[in-house]
């Protein structure tokens, strides 16, 4: 009866403040590469075995709506052809992440097949209304950054997109206009800019300065904090939601910390793999909202959105994580 009571207790929550369930005998502290897994068809009917903590979600400040700090990022890993072999995880990914509490999926038309694979399997699984879709558009002139976000409409199967941004500043004078014309008649919910370039970093903060976004993108890890100086405080300042992406720094955070053990003052902050150390240690940043580290395995799904569960660093405990981060 408890059993019951907890599985009714789930699905009667609304999904921006829906828990996650998960096996304790899975929790135990982990180092690196061991990773809690989760099949929803697969809980163990036991009261005794249930965990349940709420999801960590920030607003966006133009609109209060709440957003799970940690989304997926489909760069590179979603470029992929129509076989099952290739499709079946992320398949999988697409169909739980829902489940878990997390809502926000990043592609762009620029990185292959993607936007078209995730278009193809959430339409297949029919959760749409679930997701939060973000995309991006790449174009110099406002012709082709029509015609580019009429593919991305096309290949996610939506006739709303939630997030557009401007990739890379691209066109961003031609093209904005077009995408804000787009939000006021309903087609597209947010608007934004993204890149993943220092170089691009003086030019980013100029448009911040200038321009009224919804959302920016910006890259931004332990190894690579150059965005906490000036760029992340002025979207705070200016009331813009923050997506990281690279929250891995393509790997090299996994690489400089190899077979390390975590140390044990991270379970102060329920955290139970270098992931989850990574990845708390970004979206505790005061202005961050959301981090979409790329995500094409059930068990690296799990493992990720485990940072959104629990209790986030404090100031001090942020201070030290670097100090760690640094030494190594």
């Amino acid at each position: 009866m408890l059993a019951l009571i907890g599985i009714i207790s789930y699905f009667s929550l609304e999904p921006n403040y829906r828990t996650m369930i998960t096996s304790r005998r899975h929790f135990v502290k982990t180092t690196l590469g061991a990773s809690a897994t989760l099949s929803i068809s697969s809980l163990p009917l036991s009261a005794s075995d249930f965990l349940i903590q709420k999801i960590i979600s920030k607003a966006i400040p133009s609109s209060g709506e709440q957003i799970p700090v940690v989304g997926i990022g489909t760069s590179r890993r979603y470029d992929v052809g129509t076989s099952e072999e290739e499709r079946t995880p992320l398949r999988d990914v697409l169909k739980q992440f829902p489940k878990l509490g997390g809502k926000l999926v990043d592609t762009a038309s620029s990185y292959g097949k993607a936007e078209e694979v995730v278009g193809d399997l959430v339409s297949e699984i029919g959760n749409r209304q679930d997701l939060f879709f973000a995309t991006k558009v790449r174009q110099q002139e406002k012709a082709d950054g029509i015609a580019e976000m009429e593919r991305s409409f096309s290949r996610l199967k939506t006739d709303k997109i939630d997030l557009m941004q401007i990739h890379n500043l691209m066109g961003f004078d031609n093209v904005m206009p077009v995408v804000r014309e787009w939000k006021q008649s309903g087609r597209i919910r947010y608007v934004g800019a993204s890149t993943s370039n220092q170089r691009q970093y003086t030019d980013f903060e100029a448009m911040m300065k200038k321009e009224t976004l919804d959302f920016i993108q910006i890259n931004y890890s332990l190894d690579d904090r150059t965005a906490a100086n000036k760029i992340l405080p002025l979207a705070a300042d200016r009331g813009m939601a923050v997506l990281i992406n690279l929250p891995y720094g393509r790997g090299r955070l996994f690489d400089k910390v190899g077979d390390m053990t975590l140390p044990e003052w991270a379970a102060d902050f329920d955290i139970k793999s270098w992931g989850q150390f990574f990845l708390k240690y970004i979206v505790s940043h005061p202005a961050v909202t959301c981090a979409i580290p790329g995500t094409a395995k059930p068990k690296y799904l799990t493992d990720n959105f485990g940072a959104a569960m629990g209790s986030l660093p404090d100031t001090a405990a942020r201070k030290k994580m670097e100090q760690l981060f640094d030494s190594l």
